[in-house]
């Protein structure tokens, strides 16, 4: 569902812009639609049919999405499970210091080979609606000050609900434009876009590695760009807002976290506009890929930092629960599919009775 639509089952109440903005504000707020303001009631100020019409779009919008299952983490952060109106999931993530990574697809088709969403590839688009449904239901737990558009699917390839969201809460959900972060792996459509938009988001940008060939092998899916041609236009959209451009890298143990490749950030970085998160990879014993040790990542940040690169080390929130990105829905859905194969197999002997023997 998109915001469009509930705008326009508002206005087809009588409800005027005005109205529709009183109603959109309580709505990311995670209140209730006909909640009034300090100094008026909302029933002094609604027209009559859009008051009466409220109950329904309340129940429209309250069945957007619905908290499946919580999932605190010690360093602060909460992974939330958060089931959709057609019984799909996505995950959602309550960070420190006020932020939330919201999805903004059921799945992804880039099919990045570190990524537990990835390998679902993808199953559906998020509606501009069911984004901002996520916020307002975070905010039900605790503030909301930073959005980033980080969690499941690629932003760029649900282009349209994503900027539709970006705008409903950079102009009604109380969130700095600067705290919006539109995460990309580099679709040449979010250069022409973004810079079009009244709200326009930071910039995140998924590098990973400063060699093409390897970019190729680790997204497989993702734009053919050279990371030097992507940071160039990295570069342009940074200087026009005034925001640095966020470059993620997954730190895979002797992967891309050589010498060679931390000679070449400094190369790349060099007079940037720009900060490099270094992301350790959450890994499970038996993944194909592994975080480098401490003291490496340790190393890493201080040789970089040291010679004129901002880098910051941000972990995956969750790791301590194993709840990475993708990881709690992929156990959900396998709970799941475990559950419809016993009600299966029961059915099947109670039919077939010789089944039992």
């Amino acid at each position: 569902m998109r915001i469009h639509d509930l705008h326009h089952a508002l206005a087809e109440l009588g409800a005027k812009p005005c109205h529709i903005g009183r109603i959109s504000r309580a709505w990311l707020r995670g209140l209730p639609l006909d909640t009034g303001t300090k100094y008026r009631r909302t029933e002094d100020y609604l027209p009559l049919p859009v008051r009466d019409g409220l109950p329904a779009i309340q129940r429209q919008i309250d069945g957007l999405v619905r908290l499946k299952s919580e999932h605190p983490a010690a360093d602060g952060s909460a992974r939330l499970l958060v089931e959709l109106a057609d019984g799909q999931m996505v995950e959602s993530v309550l960070l420190p210091r006020d932020g939330l990574c919201v999805s903004t697809q059921v799945g992804c088709a880039v099919g990045c080979v570190f990524c537990q969403t990835g390998k679902s590839g993808l199953l559906r688009q998020v509606g501009s609606a069911e984004i901002v449904a996520q916020v307002a239901l975070a905010r039900r737990f605790r503030p909301v000050k930073k959005v980033v558009f980080m969690g499941m699917g690629e932003p760029a390839h649900n282009l349209d609900n994503v900027l539709e969201a970006i705008d409903l809460l950079g102009r009604e959900g109380n969130i700095g434009h600067k705290n919006l972060v539109f995460s990309t792996v580099g679709d040449l459509r979010v250069f022409e876009r973004l810079p079009q938009q009244v709200v326009k988001p930071a910039l995140a940008l998924s590098l990973h590695t400063s060699k093409a060939e390897l970019r190729a092998q680790l997204l497989p899916r993702a734009p053919r760009i050279d990371p030097e041609a992507l940071m160039a236009l990295g570069e342009d959209y940074a200087r026009s807002t005034g925001y640095p451009i966020q470059y993620q890298w997954t730190l895979l143990r002797g992967i891309n976290d050589g010498q060679d490749e931390m000679d070449a950030i400094l190369r790349l970085f060099k007079g940037k506009f720009a900060v490099l998160n270094l992301i350790p990879y959450n890994s499970l014993e038996s993944d194909e890929f592994q975080r480098p040790d401490a003291e490496r990542i340790q190393y890493m940040t201080r040789y970089l930092h040291s010679r004129g690169v901002l880098t910051k080390v941000r972990n995956s929130a969750g790791q301590d629960i194993d709840g990475g990105c993708g990881q709690l829905r992929a156990r959900a859905v396998q709970l799941v599919d475990t559950s419809r194969l016993r009600r299966a197999s029961r059915k099947t002997a109670v039919a077939d009775p010789s089944s039992a023997d």
